[in-house]
């Protein structure tokens, strides 16, 4: 492969608490200045000033409270009943002389107590409806906003999942069969514990799920509770660990708390290595994170194997889990969930296909050849990828076409169809690749040419060749390995031979070819010099992480030195195959200039015809 050298709706934000104090405090201070004093307050009727003389006179008027602008004043009746009245303030010299006549007393005539009854009522009953409404709003928002969904492990974010009519079973699980074996004795558990507890059998505590991202792990999990027909706990491994000091060992509490209560059920921890990493005597540990470890590992402790929780995690780096963690007892089981072999990526393809439209004729074999180490989250997106192509096409199904280009969607990118080449690099472009391929079809125990194409792509490469395996294979020969060597060299060596000079467009090559003779040496024992003695280490071997010599720095010379070699000799032998066939590399080579794309079998073709051009 040639590349140039270069390196819906928006979800609502849940409001602050401090938002919801604000609105009851708020309501309070409306209810007592307002609401209270116009509710308390006595009824008073609006009388004429002679109405209020007449009632001094009868002697009715108990008490009577004047200002400068009206005269309050009570009235009672035969039945003791106070009634009140208010009349506009009339200078009246004999006012005084008429009230004392008749001996009303003056004082405050509104009463300034109300009904205790009511007070406390109004005081503090409504605002407490008003704090308690506004927890329940407080406590509704939050778990929204941390995905309880209703269920509160202590503050945490687990949910559970319970089966209903879309379920997950290991009919959804395609590519595991290994993994899917291996759990069916947890579901049989699950369903009939009584066989295992007349024999004095005990199911795992936990079993662990290990493999590389995308494999399916979570899913599977899903799919034991489903096929159980049991309550499923998830909860990520990051969610037990915060600022707060003690918090997670809280939530480990109340997760194994509530699995209790729903027994029999499945809790699902996923990331496990958040908290489970192996614990050591350094500097930089996290007193929290060992807590909520140690919390863990006693709850596990302290239930039964026949209680009816079984503890599911995932993880991507079992070798950085706690020792403590993985003994019997506890995780006493670890199940592989690798990336699936191509009869797996067949069944994940035809999987997937079932929630899509597809034409009649697709052919599965040839999509899982093409997609070698691919995962199933990465299938499942290859397959969504080709149904937005038919529907950008015009299209109302998926075809081959479809399924074949976002394959290569995943490898190289997308097309740029607006980047546009100079004569001279699109010859050269077209030379590096007819190398490639031109030395892998002059060689035995190569993979077939699938596809040649020089249109550039958004990864940088402005051309690949595309190889696709027959059957899948688990190992490689040291003749197999040294011969995709030689093909990878097959594209620089095309630019020496025909224009004496070489690019920047072999640099992924450069790094491939290199990296397969590191390994020859240091991994795989085909070195002459150092035969079966182990020089690398692999730190992570599911997430790809680099390697690590292990070896003494004159050691690692002579290991710079052999790479050398075996780079040099690749280099050499797809010389000599570019010079004993150098007529059909000019043929193939103004072919794929005019053409742009080819397929193998238009290669093929070519290749095995008389010569248009002489050496």
């Amino acid at each position: 492969m040639i590349r140039q050298n270069t390196g819906n709706r928006k979800p609502k934000t849940p409001r602050p608490v401090l938002y919801y104090y604000g609105i009851a405090l708020l309501a309070v201070l409306l209810l007592n200045w307002l609401v209270l004093p116009y509710l308390l307050k006595p009824k008073v009727v609006e009388v004429g000033y002679s109405f209020f003389l007449d009632q001094v006179e009868e002697g009715k008027v108990a008490t009577v409270e004047m200002d400068t602008n009206q005269i309050l004043f009570s009235v009672k009746d035969t039945n003791g009943m106070e009634s009140f009245y208010k009349t506009g303030y009339v200078n009246d010299p004999d006012l005084v002389s008429l009230l004392r006549e008749h001996g009303v007393e003056f004082g405050a005539v509104i009463p300034k107590q109300p009904n205790y009854f009511l007070s406390l009522l109004m005081s503090y009953g409504i605002p407490l409806l008003i704090i308690w409404w506004v927890g329940r709003k407080m406590s509704k928002t939050l778990g929204e906003k941390m995905g309880t969904g209703g269920l509160s492990l202590g503050g945490s974010s687990g949910k559970i999942y319970v089966p209903t009519g879309d379920k997950k079973t290991f009919r959804d699980v395609a590519g595991q069969e290994e993994a899917k074996e291996a759990l069916r004795e947890v579901v049989d558990y699950l369903s009939h514990p009584e066989k295992y507890v007349t024999i004095g059998a005990k199911c795992p505590k936990g079993v662990l799920l290990v493999g590389p991202p995308g494999t399916g792990k979570t899913l599977m999990a899903k799919a034991v509770a489903g096929e159980a027909n049991v309550p499923f706990f998830s909860i990520a491994g990051s969610e037990f660990v915060e600022m707060f000091v003690g918090r997670g060992a809280a939530r480990v509490r109340d997760l194994f708390e509530q699995a209790k209560k729903k027994a029999p059920c499945i809790v699902f921890i996923d990331e496990i290595d958040t908290i489970g990493k192996r614990r050591d005597g350094g500097i930089n540990t996290n007193d929290e994170r060992e807590q909520t470890l140690n919390q863990l590992l006693t709850e596990m402790d302290g239930f039964e194997g026949d209680s009816g929780v079984i503890i599911l995690a995932a993880t991507n780096r079992p070798e950085t889990l706690d020792p403590a963690l993985l003994r019997p007892g506890r995780f006493d089981r670890q199940v592989p969930v690798d990336l699936p072999d191509l009869q797996g990526r067949i069944a994940i393809f035809k999987v997937h296909a079932k929630n899509y439209k597809m034409a009649q004729n697709i052919d599965f074999h040839l999509l899982g050849r093409a997609t070698a180490g691919a995962s199933g989250a990465e299938i499942a997106n290859i397959v969504n990828e080709a149904s937005l192509r038919a529907v950008r096409m015009g299209r109302t199904r998926v075809i081959q076409e479809d399924l074949e280009e976002s394959i290569e969607v995943v490898i190289a990118g997308h097309q740029k169809k607006n980047a546009i080449l100079s004569p001279e690099e699109k010859k050269i472009v077209s030379y590096h690749e007819i190398g490639h391929a031109l030395v892998a079809a002059k060689q035995t125990n190569t993979a077939p040419i699938h596809k040649i194409t020089i249109v550039p792509r958004t990864s940088g490469a402005l051309g690949y060749t595309m190889q696709v395996e027959e059957n899948e294979k688990s190992l490689m020969t040291k003749t197999e390995a040294f011969n995709k060597m030689v093909t990878y060299c097959g594209g620089r060596a095309a630019e020496e031979i025909i224009f004496g000079e070489i690019t920047t467009g072999a640099a992924n090559d450069i790094e491939q070819v290199t990296k397969i003779a590191r390994a020859m040496v240091t991994r795989f024992g085909m070195s002459h010099e150092f035969g079966m003695m182990a020089l690398e280490t692999n730190s992570s071997m599911y997430l790809g992480g680099d390697s690590t010599l292990i070896c003494s720095s004159k050691t690692g010379e002579l290991v710079d030195r052999e790479v050398k070699e075996l780079i040099r000799s690749a280099y050499e032998r797809a010389t000599e195959i570019l010079m004993e066939n150098k007529a059909k590399l000019h043929e193939l080579a103004e072919f794929l200039y005019m053409e742009e794309t080819i397929t193998g079998e238009q290669f093929m073709a070519i290749l095995e015809r008389e010569n248009k051009y002489s050496a």
